[in-house]
């Protein structure tokens, strides 16, 4: 039978790129069939006024308030339909044109999850020293918890057999949902594969919205996460 493929897009104040981000979306040739799940966490700037002209290129569903990126995925993920699914930021730093490499894994079965790594050879944009600085250290954090070899635990693509990531307690409202995604798919050991990835990073006058302070979630996350579910 064939697959289906649900794209989650957790958005909050992308008026600028998110119509964009549909198109490449739209445009990507697959071998499954496509639903992109969009939820709009609260968005102030006119977001939802773009949202609400996509008719039924697009399932919309609304926050009512911003509750943070771990709140809105978690409602996408309730509301896919899909066998596969993939997360997908809407601010075009990671690029569509990369879901055959993410997909391959899962398609010919030998991964529940894949992860796209930013460090594996994909050309990236050459930016924030003490984003990287931190990410190496919370990949080392986790590879040392987890008893695995990750290259970027802080990927924000990620690629999951639907029904194994629906089994899992997702609790983070924010951007901790990152380190606790991870940590609950290591201790289940699903089989996860990394592949190389394209990324093109956002300068905080652009509209990067992660922070150092999110690092402190991350940090908790892994730590929890490992004694706890």
């Amino acid at each position: 039978m064939a697959k289906t493929l649900s794209i989650l897009i957790p958005v909050y104040n992308e008026k600028a790129t998110v119509l964009e981000l549909v198109r490449r979306v739209e445009a990507v040739s697959l071998p499954v069939a496509k639903e992109i799940v969009i939820v709009d966490d609260g968005s102030t700037d006119g977001t939802r006024d773009l949202l609400a002209g996509l008719g039924e290129r697009a399932k919309v569903v609304l926050h009512e308030r911003n509750r943070g990126k771990g709140a809105a995925l978690r409602t996408a993920l309730a509301s896919a339909t899909g066998d596969l699914v993939i997360v997908q930021d809407a601010d075009l730093e990671y690029d569509p044109a990369d879901y055959p490499m993410m997909l391959g894994p899962l398609l010919d079965g030998r991964a529940e999850a894949v992860y796209g790594s930013r460090f594996l050879g994909g050309p990236h944009r050459v930016l924030l020293f003490w984003h990287y600085f931190g990410n190496l250290l919370f990949t080392l954090l986790t590879n040392v918890l987890y008893d695995i070899n990750l290259t970027d635990m802080g990927t924000c693509y990620k690629a999951f057999v639907a029904s194994h990531l629906k089994e899992i307690p997702l609790r983070s409202e924010r951007f901790g949902i990152e380190a606790e995604i991870t940590a609950k798919i290591c201790k289940r050991r699903l089989r996860l594969y990394e592949v190389p990835i394209s990324y093109s990073g956002r300068t905080y006058a652009e509209g990067k919205k992660i922070t150092w302070k999110d690092g402190f979630s991350y940090l908790w996350c892994l730590l929890r996460y490992r004694v706890s579910d």
